[in-house]
């Protein structure tokens, strides 16, 4: 998120324009797949555009974002402090490497473009600690661009992966079938896969 050229509403919250076209359909998906009722653990919040607009589709849930960037979780106070909605908590300093989390128990765990700007240790520690604050049937639910059997989606999402490795040759796009087998280590099944815009995937684990 840091990474992204953000824009800035009237009131002087920070924008992500990605996140501001991505929202409704991962929003659509989210909204199929979450329980019915319970705590939603948001990993890598941003800007908290996402968490934000997730509490309003979805009242029922309540919202807990969290980022390990200090400057992130300013900007999710702001938009906490914009919307004043009561099923959103106030934001935790989480990195998801830092075993165990100070966050849960949750009946999901959310996690939006994070695994492919941040090395496979986060990808291991996400699954890690998802498997402990959630129960039985817990969602763990991912998106972003993939590599699917070894393929790239699209050309666009090819030129998306040599940029991110020539600036951290620890970062890159994922293979969905090294995320699978990494998810069954830790209790997860087989994901559904959800197709979304601009050639990324949504990929819904739960836990056994």
């Amino acid at each position: 998120m840091r990474n992204e050229e953000l824009d800035v509403s009237p009131d002087k919250r920070p924008v992500s324009p990605s996140a501001e076209r991505n929202k409704g359909p991962i929003a659509d998906v989210l909204k199929r797949v979450l329980p019915n009722r319970g705590l939603v653990l948001e990993i890598s919040s941003g800007t908290g555009q996402h968490v934000v607009h997730f509490a309003r589709m979805m009242p029922h849930l309540t919202w807990q974002p969290s980022e390990s960037d200090e400057l992130c979780l300013e900007w999710i106070k702001q938009w906490i402090a914009a919307e004043a909605r009561e099923n959103i908590l106030p934001p935790v300093r989480l990195d998801v490497t830092e075993l165990p989390w100070q966050a849960g128990p949750a009946a999901a765990v959310v996690c939006l473009n994070m695994i492919h700007i941040a090395p496979w240790s986060a990808t291991e520690g996400l699954v890690r600690g998802a498997q402990a604050v959630l129960g039985q049937g817990g969602i763990l639910s991912l998106y972003g661009p993939y590599l699917r059997s070894g393929v790239h989606t699209s050309p666009s999402n090819v030129a998306f992966d040599r940029e991110l490795r020539s600036r951290n040759p620890e970062w890159g796009l994922r293979h969905v079938e090294d995320v699978t087998r990494c998810a069954a280590l830790h209790g997860f099944g087989q994901p559904e896969l959800h197709e979304m815009p601009t050639n990324n995937l949504s990929l819904v684990f739960r836990k056994h």
